[in-house]
């Protein structure tokens, strides 16, 4: 096995090139850092038919020969891009030989989106290139040993260079599509909004030395243009690179021409292929693609010369990703696979959608990918067949969320350990409005990072709309479900208007049957013709690597719109039906298995630690303090607190909490709230018997709270985080736990507490595999061991995303409904309104205002839109102009939209026609007003 070393990052030096030397027909520059060999670097023009190719070419360490790699940039990006990645693979030991691709960057020429007369024969001349040069490793006589990477349009680029070209060597395409025409028309379908991002970008900058911006996440995040990367050359501003023949172009006037050729072009194509542009305006205009678009697309794509890519392939592929979904992925291993190659695929966290790229851990991957299949170095360690990062384990040394890997010996490919699913719900029948509006929201190219943050909503950015889609739903699972692949579903549909179009998508049911969650934001669109008399079809749902937590319940939704995609402008009726079983087909991939994470050496001594905590916990469990008589008339009353009063230590007139006095009733779940300082964690450390009070008492059930009193074994809390031993299971954490009590076993009531956690099968895997929300549902489960009668909570949604602070949401409310108390301290004001039913509001020791949520926040219909950037007024005047609107203004945080009849999903809808850049919306922080004015300047 080999063992990689961490990458070494050398300091800056003061000056950018240690030495430049104009060679031949490019420019030379290098870096020089105290801890790794220099990066040389050449930009040279190459002249290619019909385009001026701009290149660098990077090497480092020697003058001997060494294999080579040919790496590409993402649409609308540049050679820029990869900059950091090249210079270290040179450091790796590779002649690097970046380039922007044609229409990009400062290159020239149409952009042909992989045209194989034009970009693909661009790459043959650049290893025709390669081949002349000294530095590089020779397979034969102008063979040099090659490989190819690149990202999206990069990605695409080194398939196809392998298909065209058998003088590549091996391969590693990352969030790559394998038929173009597959991913900008799916089943069909029209994806409209990102098909409008490819094509603006071409046409409106992305000629040379235009400026222009890729896509949200085309480009990859390496290293920004004009900006040296980490230990290696910017080239110096101004400077030139010559062209064969001595011929200097500059890149302003490169600018200038490309403007000017751009600006005389009446039919607004800009950088692209005459065809092309047509193809998209044809296509946009009639809503569906021909038999001739799909045709000019797949010549263009991989699929084309599958059969032909014989090497070995690293396929690198976005689990956010509604452009080139895992399909594309799927699709190019299984094809290069049964060509004899090998194959191994990695599902990353990230995708064109955003989420994380693990742009480090992926580049050392590829490295020793290369270093195999290049240097033929056998102890290269290429990894696993198959990878796939899930969110699913924290960091043993500060308990924070860390991507963990799955690994399989083999591909599972996307229907692997098929589990059926009974749905149920009879035939449906829903209208494709007019005009197809409003749509339906799920992913929407770079807006969707931003709109899962959506909490007003409850359920992430996907959106529904009454009557217009059918929806399945299976039980309540009886224990967690990891779905790996694409689920599938048999139905009948039948179209008033002959045929229909539908988007099939999976969601994931919280308990309380109203938190639903879309997992990647992803659907599955698809065209059914000829369903005038009902048409049966399976549907293959979106690819996802998912876990439904038991409890929890699939369902599945057949909208007739979204607003990613075009669907008939004519109105219709659809009805769905389930076939057969009715059952939904749940691939598992029971081979995939997580990777445990290593323990470092103070995890053994944890369980020597942890028994000598449980025999301290006994001592105190025994040592009991004679508490006042109970109080008959309090006995079914939780919590009152009558004047508790605490002063700081040495102080006599400064108090952390003052003649605080408060009651909690049964089934109440209570927000305490307050600025920092309130003294909101001094009384609950008082309500549980850590600390005594100077003044006042606490009862609980009519019996005062002492340290040590035996009525503390109805509280349960959780409070500044628990402590788990990493290598044990969770179930044996608790049962840990329980035992340093010295109650009963009969007392614990585990498996009660366990099922209103709801962490299912989880509970046998080592604790130190767990999510940072799954730590904490074990954390509450420890809190309910005994089912205690009150539950005291202190901030525990600390360090949860969205979806794991719904989860804890929901916990509470489960946890309540049975008739006992929950008091949680949070600072998420948006979480206490819709979780607590009454609020405590302290500031400076002091009870501010106690009561009903409702009472104390009062009734608002008002949205808080935030925005990137400023909206301009003639736009505020159309939103406050839209039906259902009665106004909207501009304040400091954004909009103010003050609804009169509409709806907050329909407000959404309508921002996202007018291109408001959207952050965020959500309900006027109305507990957050209502907060800040009790507790005026404190805050």
């Amino acid at each position: 096995m080999q063992i990689r070393l961490p990458r070494p990052r050398g300091r800056w030096l003061a000056s950018v090139a240690a030495f430049a030397v104009l060679a031949g027909a490019g420019t030379w520059t290098a870096v020089a850092d105290d801890s790794a060999p220099a990066v040389h670097r050449e930009d040279r023009v190459q002249q290619m038919p019909g385009a001026e190719i701009d290149t660098s070419y990077f090497t480092a360490g020697g003058t001997g020969r060494r294999p080579a790699v040919l790496l590409g940039h993402g649409f609308g990006g540049s050679k820029q891009d990869v900059r950091a990645q090249a210079e270290q693979l040179a450091r790796d030991g590779y002649a690097v030989l970046t380039w922007s691709a044609r229409g990009f960057g400062e290159s020239t020429g149409k952009i042909g989106l992989n045209d194989p007369d034009f970009e693909v024969k661009d790459v043959s001349r650049l290893i025709d290139w390669l081949a002349a040069r000294p530095e590089v490793q020779l397979d034969a006589d102008g063979d040099p040993r090659v490989g190819v990477t690149g990202s999206s349009y990069g990605g695409a680029i080194s398939l196809l260079a392998a298909g065209y070209d058998k003088r590549v060597d091996a391969i590693a395409p990352q969030i790559a599509y394998w038929n173009l025409a597959d991913a900008l028309f799916p089943n069909g379908v029209f994806k409209k909004l990102w098909a409008g991002i490819f094509f603006s970008t071409g046409s409106a900058g992305s000629a040379a030395g235009s400026g222009s911006q890729p896509p949200a996440d085309e480009a990859a995040p390496d290293a920004p243009a004009g900006r040296a990367a980490p230990g290696g050359a910017a080239k110096t501003d101004g400077a030139t690179a010559k062209a064969p023949g001595g011929a200097a172009r500059s890149a302003a006037a490169k600018a200038k021409a490309a403007r000017a050729e751009a600006a005389a072009d009446p039919s607004g194509c800009g950088r692209f292929e005459p065809a092309l542009c047509a193809m998209y305006e044809r296509v946009a205009v009639a809503g569906k693609p021909d038999a001739a678009a799909r045709t000019l697309l797949e010549v263009r794509s991989p699929s084309a010369v599958g059969d032909r890519i014989k090497v070995p392939a690293l396929i690198v592929q976005g689990q956010a990703d509604s452009l080139f979904p895992l399909m594309h992925a799927d699709a190019m291993a299984k094809r290069i696979s049964a060509n004899g190659a090998p194959v191994s695929v990695d599902w990353i966290a990230g995708g064109h959608d955003g989420g994380d790229r693990e742009t480090g851990r992926v580049q050392g991957r590829i490295s020793d990918w290369f270093d195999r299949y290049l240097k033929q170095d056998k102890g290269a360690d290429t990894g696993p067949a198959f990878r796939v990062s899930r969110t699913g384990g924290v960091d043993s040394t500060d308990g924070q969320a860390l991507l963990r890997g799955a690994t399989g010996n083999a591909y599972p490919g996307l229907g692997s350990g098929v589990r059926p699913l009974a749905l149920s719900g009879r035939a449906q029948t829903f209208a494709n409005p007019a005009g197809a509006t409003p749509p339906a929201i799920s992913a929407v190219p770079g807006l969707t990072g931003g709109l899962t943050q959506l909490s007003s909503l409850g359920r992430g950015l996907s959106l529904d709309f009454p009557g217009q889609f059918a929806r399945f739903d299976s039980a309540p699972l009886d224990q967690s479900l990891r779905i790996t692949g694409s689920p599938t579903v048999k139905v009948r549909v039948t179209s008033s208007s002959g045929d229909a179009v539908l988007f099939g998508k999976v969601y994931d049911v919280g308990p309380n049957g109203r938190e639903q969650v879309l997992p990647s934001q992803l659907v599955a669109p698809v065209r059914v013709e000829g369903a005038g008399q009902g048409r049966d079809v399976e549907l293959t749902l979106p690819a996802v690597d998912h876990e439904v937590d038991a409890g929890h319940r699939l369902r599945l939704v057949l909208s007739a719109t979204d607003l990613g995609y075009a669907s008939p402008a004519a109105p219709a009726a659809y009805t769905v039906e389930l076939l057969g079983s009715g059952a939904l087909a749940v691939p598992t991939a029971p081979a995939v298995k997580t990777q445990a994470a290593g323990l470092p050496w103070w995890t053994w001594v944890l369980p020597a630690a942890g028994a000598l905590l449980a025999a301290a916990l006994l001592v105190t469990a025994r040592r009991r303090v004679v508490a006042p008589a109970p109080d008959p008339e309090l006995a079914e009353v939780p919590l009152e607190i009558t004047g508790l009063t605490k002063r700081y230590s040495k102080s006599a007139d400064r108090y952390a909490v003052r003649e605080l006095s408060f009651r909690v009733q049964k089934g109440q779940v209570l927000g305490l709230l307050g600025p920092n300082g309130a003294g909101k964690t001094t009384t609950l450390r008082m309500l549980m018997g850590l600390i005594r009070p100077d003044d006042g008492e606490i009862r609980v059930f009519g019996h005062a709270i002492r340290p040590g009193a035996p009525v503390l074994s109805r509280v349960g809390a959780f409070v500044e985080g628990a402590g788990f031993l990493p290598h044990l299971s969770g179930r044996d954490n608790l049962e840990l736990y329980w035992r340093a009590t010295g109650r009963p076993a009969s007392d614990a009531h585990l498996e009660e507490a366990l099922e209103i956690a709801g962490l299912g099968d989880a509970l046998a895997r080592a604790v130190r595999t767990y999510s940072q929300g799954m730590r904490q549902r074990l954390a509450i489960a420890q809190a309910m061991l005994g089912m205690p009668d009150l539950l005291i909570l202190d901030e525990p949604t600390n360090g949860l995303d969205p979806p794991q602070i719904r989860e804890m949401r929901d916990v509470m409310i489960r946890y309540a409904a049975a008739g006992r108390t929950v008091i949680v301290s949070s600072h998420l004001l948006s979480e206490v309104e819709q979780s607590c039913t009454h609020l405590v509001v302290m500031d400076r020791g002091r009870l501010v205002q106690a009561g009903p949520v409702a009472e104390i926040t009062g009734e608002s219909d008002t949205l808080l839109v935030t925005t990137a950037e400023e909206v301009p007024e003639p736009l505020i005047e159309k939103i406050a102009a839209l039906p259902g609107i009665g106004s909207a203004s501009r304040t400091d945080e954004g909009l103010l939209v003050r609804l009169d009849g509409a709806t907050a999903t329909g407000v959404i809808t309508e921002l996202v026609r007018l291109d408001v850049p959207l952050t965020g919306v959500g309900p006027h922080r109305r507990l957050e007003d209502a907060f800040l004015t009790l507790i005026g300047g404190s805050a």
